[in-house]
């Protein structure tokens, strides 16, 4: 797991953790918390976890805080590498929704990455600084979506909505698929991703516009 920096714009900016033993304490947080619920973990947890001492933990880490936020920023990171950095440069709206949902599907079914599953559950528990440099972080999504979903209504592709209930509706249907979806069971993550794509935009797309492209039919 990396640390963070913020740099001039604002953003995160991640930089490889140098101390191993930091680096183990920061995983093996982001384990118990995501095992046991970053309310129901004590900072004596984490260090059984990891094999050390409270004291010794504290040497490294100020405080249960900032281990969430590190684990929570890691989990940011991964978002934006594997799904929104990619789905931003594609020009199509249409092609971009579709590999937004199925990305961000994916990501949270497949990968399951413990600090993604930790971004999701316990966003509640980050307060002050800390809160708003994640929420900072999430907006630019939500900016993503909704400008997607104002550029489809736009070109006609898609029905008159509110770009922002369209965006709180898709995140909400993802965003709770973890909670429920059983990687052993008989539904594949990519048949369950497809099928989102055609749930969600069966709603949207005008008569015209197919749910599915020519691609996704292959």
């Amino acid at each position: 797991m990396r640390a963070v920096k913020e740099n001039e714009s604002g953003r995160e900016q991640p930089i490889q953790r140098r101390e191993t033993r930091t680096a183990q304490i920061y995983e093996a947080a982001a384990r118990v918390f995501c095992e046991n619920g970053f309310g129901q973990s004590s900072m004596a947890d984490v260090a059984a976890a990891v094999d050390m001492t409270k004291a010794g933990v504290y040497h490294h880490i100020a405080s249960k805080d900032e281990l969430l936020f590190g684990i929570m920023s890691y989990g940011m990171d991964v978002f934006e590498e594997r799904v929104l950095d990619r789905v931003e440069k594609i020009r199509d709206p249409l092609e971009r929704l579709r590999a937004t949902i199925r990305g961000h599907l994916l990501l949270v079914t497949r990968d399951r990455t413990k600090e993604v599953t930790v971004v999701l559950n316990e966003a509640h528990a980050l307060h002050g600084d800390y809160r708003t440099r994640i929420d900072r972080r999430k907006r630019r999504y939500v900016r993503f979506l909704n400008e997607t979903f104002r550029e489809l209504q736009q070109k006609g592709f898609i029905r008159e909505i509110d770009p922002r209930v369209a965006t709180f509706a898709l995140l909400g249907m993802i965003n709770w698929t973890y909670h429920w979806y059983n990687a052993d069971g008989r539904l594949r993550d990519t048949d369950l991703a497809e099928a989102y794509i055609d749930l969600f935009l069966s709603g949207l797309l005008s008569r015209d516009q197919p749910a599915c492209s020519e691609n996704d039919a292959l």
